[in-house]
């Protein structure tokens, strides 16, 4: 790999973090410790509320559990790093760190993404074809799509990352940003960048807006449903099954997308720093809230995990 005029794989990045004020990296610190330790123990919770009882062996609680699972992968990706930049003076990433970094942050995020669509997916048959639910959400087409969801996401980042690696970086190595993102280390580079910028929109759309479109086509077809439903408390009953998940892909999309479609020369750092903490710490520190607070069945089963517990 041959870097020109500045060798970023000896020397690797600086990673500029949330602020660049000295007086709030410890408050920085404690506040994103503490939500990264809230994310890792609700989305335990969330797991071992799953598998502690048989009623929620369920296609939908199978997608919730393992989305949980991505969260906690997700934010490990950026956060402990981040913290620990946090506290150093340094705040120093390697080359071939960084790479790595980009590449899960790119599997897991996209994960969550096709898991999202998988779970629309799911309400959808739940509510437009219940009769035929078993039949169509049954065991091996749940395992598939979670197969296929990690598998186009593996595949989305060994394309991009073989083409991030061949950039030269010849002034500048700080990254303005709390981690190795696409836009901040394009931004850097002093080769032509024009072939990753079109994989990167490319990649995107096929990645992040098939998904999207997945889940907005299930729930038009949803309210078209219930919209059908003679009484008020049958289609109040019918929305309430999706209000969590659709909580979550507002959430989860709006900030991507503010983020992820526009040019580069769009490109605000101070901005996208505060969407992409949106989707990258809040929303995975808030689903196991959203999912069980929402949801009747996670709290009956929570309570029985909590006294079997004490």
């Amino acid at each position: 790999m041959e870097i020109k005029n500045y060798s970023s794989s000896t020397s690797g990045f600086i990673l500029l973090g949330i602020s660049s004020n000295p007086q709030l990296q410890k408050p920085l610190f404690a506040i994103f410790l503490i939500m990264y330790l809230v994310t890792v123990l609700g989305n335990v919770l969330i797991i071992l509320t799953i598998h502690s009882d048989s009623r929620l062996h369920t296609p939908m609680y199978f997608f919730l559990s393992n989305l949980s699972f991505m969260d906690i992968c997700f934010t490990t990706v950026i956060v402990p790093k981040m913290l620990a930049n946090l506290l150093s003076e340094t705040k120093s990433i390697s080359y071939m760190g960084c790479l790595i970094q980009m590449y899960f942050f790119m599997v897991f995020g996209n994960t969550d993404s096709y898991l999202l669509a998988s779970m629309a997916i799911d309400r959808l048959v739940a509510i437009c074809n219940p009769f035929h639910y078993d039949v169509v959400m049954n065991t091996r087409r749940c395992l598939l799509m979670l197969l296929g969801s990690c598998t186009i996401s593996h595949m989305h980042s060994i394309l991009n990352i073989p083409l991030m690696s061949r950039l030269s970086f010849c002034a500048s190595h700080v990254i303005k940003h709390f981690f190795c993102d696409i836009q901040p280390v394009l931004k850097l580079s002093c080769s032509d960048t024009s072939s990753n910028q079109m994989v990167v929109m490319t990649e995107t759309l096929a990645v992040i807006v098939t998904p999207f479109l997945c889940i907005l086509f299930s729930y038009l077809r949803i309210i078209v449903t219930v919209l059908r439903i003679p009484s008020a408390a049958g289609k109040w009953k019918a929305f309430s099954t999706c209000g969590s998940h659709l909580t979550v892909v507002v959430l989860f999309y709006g900030s991507i997308i503010y983020v992820y479609f526009r040019p580069l020369p769009m490109y605000s750092v101070v901005k996208d720093r505060v969407a992409t903490v949106m989707y990258t710490v809040v929303t995975p520190m808030l689903n196991p809230f959203i999912y069980s607070l929402r949801n009747k069945d996670m709290k009956i089963v929570m309570r029985k995990l909590w006294f079997r517990i004490h």
